[in-house]
């Protein structure tokens, strides 16, 4: 093998790397809130007395889960434009990501909060709490501490998967790559950073939820039983 390496061309473009990188995160962190918050909705709304809600949201999560991203962010970007729904790239990315996270984490916070034993709602309607209470003071921390592992995966493959965002232009970490490798034409040295990046990004992500898995289920806080209800 007579490749020599040479790293010193990726190294002077290391701005447009951070540059991108930096667009990866933050689109990441807002399409991990946007996308919890639409699956901790839709888990609710699954669980709901209403037919026609869990028939339409069961059709959303399956449809989801079994088509690829790619499509979806081309049938965003590509595909609405023929119904006069224009959008630009970062906006179709934004939608697409939290499209899908959302039903993914549907499923994950149904599961959650399906794995908390009915003797625990039993037991906090028992002391007078309401259903409200219950849920908030009983089964939402346990149900957490279930689905936490796998939120935090998900998570993670969300931010991995930010990468297909470059082929509608958005200028993210693996955007910014593929310019620099059709400047210099060094596309081993471009690429191995450029998988270095991603590798740092999701040891840092993992570390991140393990520090907040850390400080809200290190100890198992007992049920906390309003002052009112305590004292009666």
């Amino acid at each position: 093998m007579n490749y020599s390496f040479h790293f010193a061309p990726v190294i002077n473009r290391l701005d447009q790397l951070l540059s991108g990188l930096v667009t990866t995160i933050w689109i990441s962190a807002v399409a991990i809130i946007l996308g919890f918050m639409l699956g901790l909705a839709g888990a609710f709304a699954i669980r709901s007395r209403w037919r026609w809600l869990r028939i339409f949201l069961t059709a959303y999560v399956e449809v989801i889960r079994n088509t690829p991203l790619l499509s979806q962010l081309f049938f965003i970007y590509f595909g609405l434009p023929a119904l006069g729904i224009r959008l630009d790239a970062l906006s179709a990315a934004m939608i697409a990501l939290v499209v899908n996270l959302g039903a993914y984490t549907t499923e994950i916070v149904r599961g959650g909060l399906d794995a908390v034993p009915a003797g625990q709602t039993d037991a906090g309607l028992a002391l007078g709490l309401t259903r409200t209470q219950v849920f908030f003071l009983v089964v939402l921390k346990p149900a957490l501490k279930i689905m936490f592992p796998a939120l935090a995966g998900q998570f993670t493959l969300l931010m991995l998967a930010t990468s297909i965002l470059s082929q509608i232009g958005v200028e993210d970490l693996f955007h910014m790559a593929s310019l620099i490798d059709s400047a210099t034409y060094r596309s081993f040295e471009v690429y191995a950073v450029t998988c270095g990046f991603y590798l740092a990004l999701a040891v840092g992500f993992r570390a991140l939820f393990a520090l907040l898995y850390w400080l809200l289920f290190s100890e198992s806080a007992p049920i906390q039983v309003p002052p009112s209800i305590a004292t009666s």
